[in-house]
């Protein structure tokens, strides 16, 4: 079953295999393309290598998710600029259409200040990429919850040109999936898929798995214009082997290329019905 939009597999969702996985895995499975999740593997981090991979499995590499991590605050600069310049670069090499980035950490109180309009500096030195800022979640510990993201985990409080919005994400700051879409409206160009039981953590389970409108919401991406990429980002470090885990990344494909086909589906009847007014 065919879908109008892409889909994607995140490298990190063969962790703690590493990002070579990712590419043979998503060719062994049929997904559409790669979103390359920078972290601490050397490869992730190399145009050259990940160039050489995609043009090995026949893969593309669509997305590039920065290193916006705890873990990743070394990669190639302590400089959160840097590294989403570098990231930019990246992208474009590898012929990539997306930049993932998380909002900053409240910590980083200088970036933060200069966020917005330095993203903005950014999509205009690189015409071709749009930075999807993704919505976060707070963090819960021994009863007590504090957000530590600056301003807050929703980015569209803000207000960004670009969203990437993951559903594991909502489940875990256990906000409305639709209600957020609506708030990026036009502006989503991206979606991590993943689910999650909404206890307050972030799970990224396999879609289907959680309670999260998963495929409703994928079927709901005609009505908002979607026009970007959809990319399975779900948790498998815990999968026993590797049949295991290539079991849960062709069950989340299927999911979403079945959902997906729904937004193909109310495409043709928005324009027949289209066709049919006087």
């Amino acid at each position: 079953m065919t879908s109008p939009v892409p889909v994607l597999l995140s490298s990190s969702s063969v962790f703690p295999e590493p990002t070579a996985a990712a590419f043979e895995l998503a060719a062994t499975l049929g997904y559409d393309g790669v979103e390359v999740m920078v972290w601490t593997d050397a490869v992730s981090q190399d145009a050259g290598a990940l160039r050489g991979l995609a043009r090995h499995y026949g893969v593309p590499v669509l997305a590039v998710h920065a290193p916006c991590l705890l873990v990743t605050q070394r990669v190639w600069s302590p400089d959160p600029w840097e590294r989403l310049r570098r990231s930019a670069v990246l992208a474009e090499t590898l012929g990539a259409q997306t930049v993932v980035v998380h909002p900053p950490f409240s910590w980083q109180r200088d970036y933060a200040r200069t966020f917005a309009d330095g993203l903005r500096a950014l999509a205009e030195a690189h015409p071709d990429l749009r930075f999807a800022v993704e919505n976060m979640f707070p963090v819960r510990m021994a009863g007590r919850e504090f957000v530590p993201y600056q301003p807050g985990w929703d980015p569209t409080t803000v207000g960004y040109d670009a969203y990437t919005l993951d559903l594991s994400h909502c489940a875990a700051s256990r906000a409305d999936a639709f209600a957020l879409a609506d708030a990026m409206g036009g502006a989503l160009q991206h979606v991590h898929l993943g689910d999650g039981s909404g206890l307050g953590r972030d799970e990224h389970l396999v879609p289907g798995r959680g309670n999260q409108p998963c495929g409703e919401l994928l079927g709901s991406l005609a009505r908002l214009g979607f026009t970007g990429a959809v990319a399975v980002e779900v948790a498998t470090r815990g999968a026993r082997s590797r049949t295991v885990r290539e079991s849960d990344l062709r069950e989340s494909l299927e999911f979403a290329r079945r959902h997906l086909a729904r937004t193909g589906e109310a495409s043709r009847d928005h324009a027949t019905t289209a066709d049919r007014r006087p």
